[in-house]
């Protein structure tokens, strides 16, 4: 995607399933658990690069003995820093202590049984250390204890917000992150409030209830009641001080999320890919958690799946597949080179008889799977074309024009490189656009210039920024004739409130499109109709309303939208031609089976507070507000 967006986070849970002394018989350290969580958050980098976060959690320990630990980083070098300084501390034990696991254990804050790591994309709030998560809840008995982390979004936090005030709180603050920690912590304590008045009516000591506490207490009981009124999208890991676990899945499975068990580990990652790798596992053994589902580990490492709510209809993130996960997921790569396979034939008909006059590439390097399926897909039409020019009359006794067609071929090459960033003691707008524009080089020497055209794909095309301010100028440099710019996902033409930082509806390209073409329409006045009819819909239960937006592009064409959005991003000085080709809309089903989440592209919204998102984003449009509308 040349256009920089932030997106959903990644998160990566370990429980060791055997007891320390055997990960270091095995595989020459206690601390293995550590490792692989370092490992496993790395794999999901592209996951989160505004910060990360570890928690561990000790089973049993001695009383006075910490049991939670926690190290969080605000830095684009998060991963390393959290453990190098993991690393240093360990290294400051004495020899003896770090040789002998339960002395390891008692004294080392990260040695522990239970792991949570997080990679953090700041889609809102700042990047200070109160955003990173996991977040705690303390308490000084271990089973209300709660650290918590995920990839999530919700929607409805103005309603979680006064819920949380009728149940006699006064939250710090109105935001996910700390109404979804209280909202939980609050159920975990009316469970272990419900388990300590029935094991006290018989007769049992309060000690001998902690106890109990942590062997009865039911999770699912707590995920029940906790998550019965969210709206949003997520993949959110939970840890109890005790020893408890849970991965808990949105019912639409907007949020990803997959696991692994063994007799050794129960894992738990946003991307399937990741935990093949680190634990080099048959890519049948990793289970996607299933939507409305969770996954609980309890103290004792009994790993079992447990519906939590009715799964709605099934809308996995379809962005997922286009761009955010790692490529490197067996069906994941077959999606993306499908998405560029199916975009072949209407490229090679806006070429014509020009295909032979043109070079193909990709920008950035994550469009070069989709890439590799465009060309393959141009290579087998090429072939249809020879086997029609070889079955001619006037060829078979022609053995120049014989080769001359069998010699038929695409030429791609990779034309744009990004250069590492650079930094700058300047500081006026206009020379930071200069900047921008050297952000990509060329290689030179392979357009003939005023002859070849030049084809493109990218990932998708959201703003546009990148393309009009840097690409299309430094193309232009190799003087093509025409440049046709391919992207992968249709167009983006609504906000996202499920995890993407896609929540500014004036920032799309498709949508500036279309309110060009309402203006050059000569119907302006929609806008202010459509606006008025937002505020009637804001009125409404989220649950009856409709997406205003979608009345915008009645009338408009894919076509008349993709034509404005090139005029949109078209450099004035721009000497070649400039056309665009989206991917549809039912193509992208075709390559990706199964991730039906397409409410960016068609505004068919997963819940029904995504739809009060888009009304409220339509209203500070036209407001000119800036702020998130979530």
């Amino acid at each position: 995607m040349s256009d920089s967006i932030q997106h959903e986070c990644g998160v990566a849970f370990i429980r060791l399933r055997k007891p320390l002394s055997y990960y270091r018989e095995k595989y020459g350290t206690s601390l293995y658990g550590l490792r692989q969580l370092q490992f496993l958050m790395t794999k999901q980098l592209n996951r989160g690069q505004d910060g990360a976060g570890i928690g561990v959690v000790k089973l049993d320990p001695d009383f006075g003995d910490r049991y939670i630990a926690r190290k969080r980083s605000a830095s684009k070098t998060a991963i390393s820093d959290i453990f190098d300084e993991v690393a240093k501390s360990f290294l400051a034990i004495p020899e003896e202590i770090r040789k002998d696991d339960a002395q390891l254990k008692k004294h080392y804050p990260y040695s522990g049984e239970l792991l949570l790591g997080h990679l953090r994309y700041g889609t809102y709030g700042g990047n200070s250390l109160e955003n990173i998560h996991p977040f705690l809840r303390q308490n000084n008995w271990m089973a209300r204890n709660l650290m918590l982390a995920g990839n999530y979004n919700v929607t409805n936090v103005d309603e979680l917000f006064q819920q949380l005030i009728d149940l006699g709180q006064q939250p710090k603050e109105k935001s996910d992150n700390v109404l979804m920690l209280e909202k939980i912590g609050h159920f975990i304590d009316e469970e272990n409030q419900r388990l300590f008045s029935i094991l006290k009516s018989q007769g049992f000591s309060n000690q001998e209830i902690t106890e109990k506490i942590k062997e009865d207490i039911s999770v699912v009981n707590v995920l029940k009641r906790s998550f019965k009124s969210v709206d949003g999208g997520y993949n959110m890991v939970g840890v109890l001080g005790h020893g408890d676990a849970f991965v808990i899945r949105d019912p639409a499975g907007i949020r990803p999320s997959f696991y692994y068990i063994n007799d050794e580990v129960v894992v738990s990652a946003s991307e399937r890919s990741a935990i093949q790798t680190v634990f080099n596992t048959a890519i049948e053994d990793i289970h996607e958690l299933q939507p409305g589902s969770a996954l609980i580990v309890r103290k004792n490492g009994e790993a079992t799946v447990h519906e939590i709510m009715p799964p709605t209809r099934l809308m996995r993130c379809s962005f997922e597949r286009i761009y955010f996960a790692r490529g490197n997921d067996a069906s994941i790569y077959a999606e993306r080179k499908e998405l560029g396979r199916l975009l072949s034939a209407r490229v090679m008909s806006r070429l014509g008889d020009e295909w032979k006059n043109t070079v193909f590439s990709y920008v950035p390097n994550t469009a070069a799977t989709s890439f590799y399926g465009m060309i393959d897909g141009v290579n087998d039409l090429i072939r249809e074309l020879q086997y029609t020019a070889l079955t001619q009359p006037d060829v078979a006794g022609n053995p120049a024009r014989m080769r001359e067609i069998l010699d038929w071929k695409p030429r791609r090459e990779k034309i744009l490189i990004k250069d590492a960033k650079m930094r700058t003691f300047i500081t006026n707008d206009t020379d930071r656009n200069d900047l921008v524009g050297n952000a990509y080089d060329v290689t030179y020497g392979t357009i003939r210039p005023g002859v070849d055209n030049l084809v493109i794909i990218d990932d998708s095309i959201v703003r546009g920024t990148t393309l009009r301010n840097s690409i299309l100028r430094i193309l232009d440099r190799l003087h093509p004739r025409k440049i046709i710019l391919v992207s992968s996902a249709p167009q983006i033409r609504y906000p996202d409130c499920y995890g993407i930082d896609m929540s500014r509806l004036g920032d799309f390209a498709a949508f500036q499109a279309a309110v060009s073409i309402l203006r050059e329409q000569g119907r302006e006045y929609l806008l202010q109709d459509l606006y008025k009819l937002a505020a009637e819909e804001m009125k409404k239960p989220s649950t009856e309303q409709i997406n205003v937006i979608s009345k915008l592009y009645e009338g408009m064409t894919d076509e008349m939208i993709s034509a404005r959005v090139a005029d949109l991003v078209k450099p004035a000085d721009l000497k070649a031609e400039l056309e665009i080709v989206y991917q549809s809309v039912e193509d992208l089903h075709k390559a990706c089976p199964g991730y039906d989440g397409d409410w960016y592209f068609t505004g068919n919204y997963p819940t029904p507070g995504g739809t009060k998102v888009a009304n409220r984003a339509f209203m500070y449009y036209i407001e000119g507000r800036r702020e998130r509308a979530y």
